[in-house]
């Protein structure tokens, strides 16, 4: 199932698996298409004229394997021919050159595409974005609320930030369905408008817990009981990007 999606395969991949398989990419191709160069300097008996003057070959001066390996890898790469170049006289080697630059196209489209996200991936951004170690519930200007609080190390700001946060705990139906992860959402200003943030301190974050809250029926004995989990989803852009 994950080849069905390979792009995002290779872009979840750990650094060290992604530069593997990026190297073998563009090996694979050039060990491939060096040996079909070789194949056809051997089918056409380039090979056995080395020293002729008079012949003409696919590619000049292109005595083995090693110098078809390397033919391939300035072929795709593009870096210009020198000693090595194709002759008007081979139309396989033309309808080979063809199909190389195409592929190799693609090649570089898809693995410096991958390479692109990966880098500009937000991984270690995240790390900066520290939330409180507690979660507490009090009084709020007169309201019953469940607080925490979440800051934001960096200089650089994060910018159209937006907040979320969901109750995840078992429930039973009154059909009798168990439900093992059943998720509630906790209401954290999206009426009002302060679930989006400006994190240029640290701020703090309320859930009140009104007639709407999954906490309202909840006594202190049964919330430090029950076993359940509040995820707090913290959306936005880095602000370098």
């Amino acid at each position: 199932r994950y080849l069905t999606d390979i792009f995002t395969t290779l872009v979840d991949l750990k650094w060290r698996f992604s530069l593997l398989v990026f190297i073998l990419a563009y090996a694979v191709t050039w060990l491939f298409f060096g040996l079909i160069w070789w194949f056809i300097a051997y089918c056409r008996g380039d090979l056995e004229h080395l020293e002729d003057h008079a012949w003409t070959p696919c590619v000049n001066n292109l005595n083995g394997f090693v110098s078809a390996f390397l033919f391939s890898i300035e072929t795709e790469t593009t870096i210009g021919y020198g000693h090595r170049v194709i002759t008007d006289k081979c139309p396989e080697g033309i309808v080979l050159l063809l199909l190389q630059a195409i592929l190799g196209s693609m090649v570089n489209a898809f693995m410096v595409g991958c390479m692109f996200v990966k880098i500009s991936q937000p991984n270690k951004r995240a790390e900066t974005l520290v939330f409180s170690s507690h979660a507490v519930v009090s009084l709020r200007d007169d309201r019953l609320c469940l607080m925490f609080r979440v800051g934001d190390l960096r200089d650089s700001h994060i910018v159209e930030a937006s907040i979320r946060a969901k109750l995840i705990k078992s429930k039973q139906t009154q059909e009798g369905e168990f439900i093992p992860l059943d998720q509630t959402d906790l209401s954290v200003g999206f009426e009002t408008g302060d679930d989006r943030l400006f994190l240029v301190s640290p701020l703090i974050i309320s859930h009140e817990i009104d007639e709407r809250s999954p906490f309202w029926d909840v006594s202190r004995h049964q919330l430090e009981k029950d076993d359940f989990e509040i995820v707090v989803i913290l959306e936005g852009m880095v602000e370098a990007t």
